[in-house]
């Protein structure tokens, strides 16, 4: 083993510090000691950038946290206050990457939410961006990639001689909902789960099934025949399930990006 470096990219500082905190603790190491790596990403006025690491990361076992759907984070191009877009932090990462040049004994990319990880498949005449991008992390020497609840677990098929870790958090859900409603009564006659579209469907049958309660789901009827803002629009969500009076109902869905769908079928139940 090497030893232990952890690089918080832009957005995670905060997060970044927890967790280092929580190590020296658990390792019971001298305060003013960190694991952190100081790192930036400094921009041109075009707006181009480059890696930069102040230490060397020869021999280390390197941990790199990137949240790449922070776009609180903003940056200078041509004057102008930008916020960095998905596209950005990712290339950042590489950049990163780029700057330890081979010499870390092992790199490891904690991705909380997966970059692309809508685009996983292919309708058409498409890009499989998720797909491209894990294979990218890979050929840059990446041994190990942990997201959290991946839209589609089997994009690890992409990278099937590396290390993909989709941590689901089941339990964790389970467990905020009895701590923070602590009178709730999980059972069929007092609790449902609610599917928000077909593409939520496993994993709502899966707590169902853990928990035993009813299943239902909303059926999006969408207009195919336009587009707007790059996405058919959807004309009304159709309910398809048991009578839910009386009933507290779970709505989990699959990705949240606008809160649209979510906040109209939560108005409609």
């Amino acid at each position: 083993y090497g030893e232990l470096c952890i690089i918080g990219m832009r957005g995670c500082e905060a997060f970044t510090a927890e967790v280092d905190n929580y190590i020296k603790d658990w390792r019971r190491h001298v305060e003013d000691e960190t694991y952190i790596a100081q790192a930036d990403c400094p921009r041109f006025g075009s707006g181009e950038a480059k890696g930069l690491i102040h230490e060397s990361m020869r021999g280390r076992d390197v941990y790199i946290i990137c949240d790449v759907f922070n776009y609180g984070v903003t940056y200078k191009m041509y004057g102008m206050t930008v916020p960095m877009s998905p596209d950005d932090h990712y290339q950042d990462l590489k950049r990163i990457i780029s700057a330890i040049g081979g010499k870390a004994r092992r790199i490891s990319v904690i991705m909380p939410m997966l970059y692309e990880g809508r685009q996983h498949k292919r309708s058409g005449r498409e890009s499989l961006d998720c797909a491209l991008m894990l294979q990218e992390l890979v050929h840059m020497g990446v041994s190990n990639i942990l997201t959290f609840d991946a839209h589609d677990q089997r994009i690890c098929n992409a990278i099937p001689l590396s290390g993909f870790d989709n941590v689901q958090p089941t339990y964790q859900m389970i467990k905020a909902l009895v701590r923070a409603i602590p009178d709730v009564q999980i059972d069929k006659d007092h609790m449902a789960i609610i599917s928000p579209d077909e593409g939520a469907m496993s994993r709502c049958m899966y707590y169902s099934s853990v928990l035993g309660l009813d299943i239902g789901m909303f059926y999006k009827r969408r207009n195919y025949s336009i587009v707007v803002n790059g996405r058919n629009p959807i004309e009304a969500h159709e309910y398809l399930g048991q009578d839910l009076h009386g009933k507290d109902a779970i709505v989990v869905d699959d990705m949240i990006s606008s809160g649209e769908s979510m906040i109209d079928v939560c108005r409609q139940l």
